[in-house]
């Protein structure tokens, strides 16, 4: 097994341009394609995530062409895709999977959605039931309520009310509203039961309202289509870093601040982001960093008091509207002064892997005291951390978030760091530049 071998690291410092944002990459691809126009899309990220949504495109007629440095130049159909019949493979791409179950749901062809082992164990009934609500004609092709999926053509019945579950995942509603400008009869969404992720939705609607469509909402409960909504391409269209990757290098700062390293700057987002995941820079506060913001960059040391006690502060806080990010928290609790706890994050028991799972199994190799529910996680601290060999469960964030344990003065060995590929590529070539010494690469 391939494996990387990193740390101890005492000091990182320095400033790391991110790459863009996979959330938003992976939805302006999708409009661009669907849109009236041409769309140059710059800053777009370069990852097995976003080459999923790109290959799919192209497989269903759209032209999708490099344009230079970081960005991609895509002719849309005009809301029709030119190939009416085809098998896709989309990965573990949840980003790219749901949203186009939606359209291709209303777009009258033969479809087969096909993926990775875990992409058949993450649900996608609720999303499935809400486009039969339409009329749409979706099969399983395995176990119920989960990928693979057969779409066929369907008599459907556009305008009206659907409703959807919003406690499972956000991308079920996301792929709703992606999709029913489509029909061009407008449409209300309804969520039933509380919404999650909310700040991933307003991701959505803002890549929507660039692309033309403005949708009205009556809080997080209920979103209305016009009627004469149709995807407009802007010309071009820039990506902003991607926040949550940003949050292992704020997290750098702050850990490496408590032995005189630090501070680290991400540029690409700031205050003015529309990304939910900036929000974790006020978590980070909380546990005692510094936090220095502009409208394009966040910088990251350790706090005055933290400085002192060489200890960050405990956390106890419901991290709902910061999933991806949150978890880098369960890896910072390690440097705090006691017990901390990370609530309302059942969502990650349906991400890449059952991640609540796997962090408690990871974090208490490296000596910690872990406990979990269904929906949290509590973590102890060791008085020192212990060398360890993680295991990734082929999921990006695993790989990245426990780089930092190399911080607490330890040798962490990282199976399968090649998985960071699906968000950021060079994930360990950037940590390693902001390190005195680059960490070796074993197999």
């Amino acid at each position: 097994m391939e494996y990387l071998d990193l740390g101890p690291v005492r000091n990182v410092c320095g400033t790391v341009m991110l790459p863009g944002s996979k959330s938003i990459s992976n939805r302006v691809l999708l409009l661009a394609a669907l849109a009236d126009g041409e769309t140059q899309i710059r800053d777009v990220l370069d990852s097995d995530d976003t080459r999923c949504m790109c290959e799919a495109l192209r497989a269903l007629g759209v032209s999708c062409v490099a344009d230079g440095d970081r960005a991609l130049r895509v002719h849309g159909v005009g809301g029709a895709f030119p190939v009416k019949s085809a098998e896709l493979f989309l990965g573990n791409a949840g980003t790219a999977y749901r949203p186009l179950t939606a359209v291709l749901a209303l777009a009258g062809g033969n479809y087969r959605l096909t993926g990775v082992a875990r992409m058949y164990e993450r649900p996608i009934g609720d999303l499935v039931d809400a486009l039969r609500e339409l009329g749409a004609d979706i099969g399983y092709l395995g176990k119920s309520g989960y990928p693979p999926l057969e779409i066929r053509p369907a008599a459907l019945r556009p305008g009206g009310c659907v409703s959807v579950r919003g406690n499972v995942s956000s991308q079920y509603l996301t792929a709703l509203l992606l999709a029913l400008p489509l029909t061009g009869v407008g449409a209300t969404i309804q969520v039933i039961g509380d919404l999650i992720s909310k700040p991933y939705i307003d991701i959505t609607l803002n890549a929507m309202r660039r692309f033309g469509v403005a949708v009205e909402r009556d809080g997080w409960s209920m979103f209305r289509i016009p009627a004469d909504a149709r995807y407009r391409s802007p010309g071009v269209v820039f990506v902003e870093g991607d926040a949550s990757s940003a949050s292992y290098f704020l997290a750098a700062g702050a850990i490496s601040g408590l032995t005189g390293g630090g501070p680290v700057r991400v540029e690409g987002v700031g205050r003015a982001s529309i990304q939910g995941d900036v929000k974790f820079a006020d978590a980070l506060r909380a546990m005692g960093a510094r936090i220095e913001l502009g409208d394009n960059w966040i910088e990251a040391g350790a706090g005055a008091e933290a400085v002192r006690t060489r200890r960050l502060h405990a956390i106890d806080a419901d991290l709902n509207h910061i999933p991806d990010a949150a978890m880098t928290i369960a890896v910072v609790a390690l440097y705090a002064d006691g017990t901390s706890t990370l609530r309302n994050i059942g969502s990650w028991r349906v991400k890449e892997t059952d991640r609540i799972a796997a962090m408690a199994t990871e974090l208490r190799k490296l000596g910690a005291q872990v406990d979990e529910g269904p929906d949290w996680i509590r973590i102890t601290p060791p008085a020192r951390l212990q060398p360890a060999t993680v295991d990734t469960y082929d999921d990006h964030r695993m790989a990245m978030c426990f780089s930092l344990a190399a911080l607490g003065g330890i040798t962490v060995r990282i199976h399968d760091p090649g998985c960071v590929a699906k968000t950021f590529p060079d994930y360990f070539k950037e940590l390693a530049r902001l390190t005195p010494s680059s960490p070796g690469l074993g197999s």
